[in-house]
């Protein structure tokens, strides 16, 4: 093969590759961005029992043994009749998951596009308020993403979550799908209260 011949493939070749290189790159970034978006769910659990908030049905709470209540229209607490007929694409206020006799989570459900039975509504925010006399063997048993609350500290939460924001006495995560709302004591540095949210797009005067 003369000169001028392979001068000529060569040319052809680092085109054919350098044309190449920017639809790599450009397909790498378009991955990466999409792996940005992507969020985790942090699961809480109760003794060993897990809640997935935006997965979570208040069945599976029933079935886990878990002491699920309502507020009624008087304002009173009532257990939850899992065959309670609720609206569709609607949001609900005023539940609460029963820990003792003084620790209690408060929960909201959400709906789908279709009506379904309370037993089939999703957990779509789950809070709890911890104060200093609570009993601390209870709160071993519930955990924040597999940590103990009783071991969650604010430094901790931070080496934890690096990408969060916040001060010394609170740590958030409001991402595209899901919230979370760190709380700490600003004496001891200890988990005070935490809440879990995934956002959806309802009717919130349910």
């Amino acid at each position: 093969m003369n000169t001028k011949k392979m001068h000529f493939l060569l040319c052809m070749v680092l085109t054919a590759f350098l044309l190449f290189l920017p639809a790599c790159s450009q397909k790498d970034s378009e991955s990466g961005q999409e792996t940005e978006k992507e969020e985790v769910l942090l699961p809480i659990s109760i003794n060993g029992k897990e809640i997935r908030v935006g997965e979570t049905t208040v069945q599976t709470l029933l079935d886990e043994g878990l002491d699920v209540s309502w507020v009624d229209e008087n304002y009173n607490r009532i257990t939850v009749d899992p065959s309670t007929q609720l609206e569709a694409n609607s949001y609900y206020t005023g539940g609460s998951i029963k820990v003792t006799d003084s620790m209690s989570f408060s929960i909201s459900l959400v709906t789908d596009e279709e009506a379904v039975s309370l037993g089939q509504a999703v957990i779509a925010r789950l809070e709890l308020r911890m104060a200093g006399e609570d009993d601390k063997s209870v709160l071993e048993t519930i955990s924040f993403d597999g940590v103990p609350v009783t071991e969650l500290t604010r430094e901790k939460a931070g080496e934890k979550y690096p990408d969060w924001t916040g001060d010394e006495v609170m740590w958030l995560k409001y991402g595209l799908e899901y919230k979370y709302d760190l709380n700490f004591d600003i004496s001891t540095g200890y988990l005070s209260g935490f809440a879990v949210e995934c956002k959806y797009d309802v009717d919130w005067n349910s």
